[in-house]
């Protein structure tokens, strides 16, 4: 009979915790997942109307937005336990926070004001840890746009395919404006709506890491 001991047990592999996304944009999903991330989906609610105020620069009001969502998630029953993200983005063009366009002629005269024109794409982010008594960690993301000059019968079309009424600052930079966009400096998945290498820095303060979340 052999005195060698027993190999040691595999460790039982941690369940991850649960994640929730604040927010109904799947370009935001498609970057969790696209990360290895599984969240569930609870969209807030929040008013972003009415928490828009001109006394906020672009940063402040995105980082506002964003904390908001994740707050008004984090109280929901159905979140309890989870770790819940927030995050909104603006459009920061002279020191003027651009959100939604209210409609399509609001877009095609954002569109015709910002062409040949540089602006910084701001989102907040924040993270509520519902499981450690509502602790939070957010911060903000910032990228420059180098927008191109698309023609106004360009302008035109893309205001008609309806996209840029859905999106902060009117464009996308994964979408049918992509071809109007010359160039960024810093982070893509800050413009298309959240930031990877902010949210594991968040996560950081909260005791957890991205792997940890991983499927």
């Amino acid at each position: 009979m052999s005195d060698a001991p027993a190999p040691p047990a595999h460790p039982t592999r941690r369940p991850a915790p649960r994640l929730i996304l604040a927010s109904a944009s799947p370009a935001r999903l498609g970057l969790l997942r696209q990360a290895g991330l599984a969240p569930e989906v609870i969209v807030s609610g929040v008013d972003e109307e009415a928490l828009s105020d001109a006394a906020h620069t672009p940063a402040e009001l995105a980082l506002l937005l964003a904390e908001a969502k994740a707050a008004a998630v984090s109280e929901r029953q159905d979140a309890a336990g989870a770790l819940v993200v927030g995050c909104d983005s603006v459009l920061d063009v002279d020191g003027v926070a651009f959100g939604k366009p209210s409609d399509a002629e609001d877009a095609t005269a954002r569109w015709k004001a910002i062409r040949g024109r540089s602006g910084v794409l701001r989102t907040g982010h924040c993270v509520i840890d519902t499981a450690a008594g509502g602790r939070r960690a957010s911060g903000v993301a910032a990228t420059t746009v180098r927008f191109g000059e698309p023609s106004d019968a360009e302008i035109a079309a893309y205001v008609a395919s309806g996209e840029p009424l859905h999106v902060a600052g009117a464009f996308t930079l994964d979408g049918r404006s992509a071809p109007f966009i010359d160039g960024i400096d810093g982070d893509p998945g800050t413009v298309i709506g959240l930031s990877l290498p902010l949210l594991r820095g968040l996560l950081a303060e909260l005791g957890v890491a991205i792997t940890d979340l991983w499927t």
